[in-house]
């Protein structure tokens, strides 16, 4: 119970306690994201390298071959990789799902009889499972969403680097900008994600009280008072629930916004029709 105590108001810490847990098999998840994503990016060099055998003439007839050997070793090591990284997530993702709740439960068992008495059953282990699943859906998002795009960004910053430093330089000094900024606006929705949680969390205490004590409501006549105090709580969650999911969406338009003034420096707005800017950013 101690243990887990010092880890209030430090999520991070939390999640990378039970990363730690199963280190191989994550660095082996990581390895393998970060090579597969490298092999995407390295496959346009080699397709390149395979144009510009080609276009040699028939004299170069071995480096096409190369090319064409080297092309197909990418593509692939690029498949074979994300097989090895995804089955190899769905053990250890879901182990740690595993790690979680038993810890979190042993924690939850050790504390004075007087802390359930003013605490919802329900509430408690919903929580514990919504934990688990909010740290299998982080672990999914960085794994799959997040660190690709990244990986994909920073190699083919030094691809371009291999042509021109200046514009490699001005692609960080945007990308990094971009990142800060995203990253504070993500970081001022906490509360609202902290309250929809909260508010979800209620809702199924609630419904697993009023469920296991039916036999009492049902004997004094509360089925509508019941009604009526579930669809308020219900009205207030889903209030949360709006307010977290539209604050996503703001950061996106503020990506989006940010994405087209960086586009407008470096192409210049005239060179781009509003519709092309729109498929653009579709």
């Amino acid at each position: 119970m101690d243990t887990l105590s010092g880890y209030a108001n430090r999520p991070l810490s939390f999640v990378l306690r039970y990363l730690r847990r199963r280190l191989a098999a994550h660095v082996v998840i990581f390895s393998a994201v970060v090579a597969a994503v490298a092999c995407s990016v390295g496959t346009q060099y080699g397709v390149k390298y395979l144009v510009d055998g080609l276009s040699a003439g028939p004299s170069y007839a071995g480096s096409v071959w190369l090319a064409f050997v080297f092309l197909m070793s990418l593509i692939a090591a690029d498949n074979l990789l994300w097989r090895i990284a995804g089955w190899t997530a769905s053990f250890t993702f879901v182990g740690v799902t595993g790690d979680l709740r038993r810890d979190i439960f042993r924690h939850l068992t050790g504390h004075a009889p007087s802390y359930f008495s003013d605490r919802l059953p329900g509430m408690l282990t919903s929580r514990i499972t919504a934990t688990s699943n909010a740290v299998y859906a982080v672990e999914n998002m960085f794994v799959w969403n997040v660190l690709p795009p990244c990986i994909a960004t920073i190699v083919s910053i030094i691809l371009i680097a291999t042509v021109s430093v200046t514009m490699a330089a001005g692609l960080i000094v945007i990308a990094g900008t971009m990142v800060i900024a995203m990253f504070h606006l993500a970081a001022a929705g906490k509360p609202l994600h902290d309250q929809f949680a909260d508010k979800a969390a209620t809702v199924d205490g609630e419904m697993v009280d009023v469920i296991n004590n039916m036999p009492l409501v049902r004997a004094f006549c509360g089925l509508g008072y019941e009604h009526d105090r579930f669809d308020a709580t219900v009205n207030r969650e889903l209030t949360a629930r709006g307010r977290s999911l539209r604050y996503p969406r703001k950061i996106t338009d503020h990506a989006r916004r940010d994405y087209g003034r960086a586009d407008d420096r470096v192409v210049g707005p005239g060179h781009r029709t509003l519709a092309e800017r729109r498929s653009h950013y579709r």
